[in-house]
């Protein structure tokens, strides 16, 4: 809540909210006026690496990604927010600061929809500790991304948590969870390049595949409550708009 202004007091107005200065200088109560101070800074930290160029459907990762950050630049800008990006593979890749504004923000789709990044790899603790240090005012801070990542990055998430309001939107595709009987198969890893042969015909294998999986998401539900921080899993096949409304139904409860 931001400061308003002063009034003469009126019966029914909370006492507590009696400017003592003013009424001893008139001698005749006044009270300050708040109101929502409701502008906000909106910070999209978009994950533009190798393994979101994967998609079984019709729809890539980074696409689902594109369109999900789009949607909340022209949310925030419906609010009279500021938006800004940063596109993170293993190093920052781009960062547009906060502006408002509707040539501001069609820069940012612009972007979004057509940026291509000069990596491949991914390193989620480089993006998050350029939001903290680029970022003073408290933000809240959207970290779009896969977490497909073999480097840790709970310390800078912990750290970025504590400074802005930060949400985790997690882009999965169906098929990375479970992988259909289909003999041998030859995988490339789109980050390094790396290609394995794989027996998909082999129970076993399909059975420590998901296994694993389910470790690494279990891995992540659990790093992101010890960090209080909101997320919610958003498929490439399935529609987002349910699953973004009941996060932001749940975040709005507990305000």
């Amino acid at each position: 809540m931001a400061f308003s202004e002063v009034r003469e007091y009126q019966y029914g107005d909370d006492i507590r909210n009696i400017d003592w200065n003013v009424t001893a200088r008139f001698n005749h109560p006044y009270i300050k006026i708040f109101e929502e101070e409701r502008e906000l800074t909106v910070m999209l930290v978009v994950d533009v690496s190798g393994s979101n160029d994967f998609g079984s459907g019709t729809q890539l990762k980074r696409m689902l990604a594109a369109e999900i950050a789009a949607v909340l630049a022209f949310s925030a800008i419906q609010n009279n927010d500021k938006v800004g990006v940063i596109f993170f593979s293993d190093q920052v890749e781009k960062f547009i600061p906060p502006k408002k504004g509707t040539s501001h923000i069609l820069r940012i789709i612009r972007e979004i929809i057509s940026f291509s990044p000069q990596h491949q790899g991914t390193d989620i603790a480089e993006g998050l500790r350029f939001l903290t240090s680029a970022i003073k005012k408290k933000s809240t801070a959207f970290l779009i991304s896969d977490f497909m990542t073999s480097s840790t990055f709970d310390h800078a998430l912990r750290i970025a948590s504590r400074k802005h309001d930060l949400v985790a939107l997690r882009i999965t595709d169906k098929r990375e969870l479970d992988i259909p009987p289909l003999g041998l198969l030859k995988l490339r890893d789109p980050e390094t390049n790396n290609e394995i042969w794989i027996d998909s015909s082999s129970i076993a294998f399909r059975h420590d595949y998901k296994q694993k999986i389910l470790a690494k998401s279990q891995m992540l539900n659990q790093l992101f409550a010890r960090s209080g921080i909101d997320n919610t899993q958003l498929f490439t096949d399935e529609d987002y708009v349910k699953p973004l409304m009941k996060l932001f139904k749940r975040r709005e409860a507990r305000r």
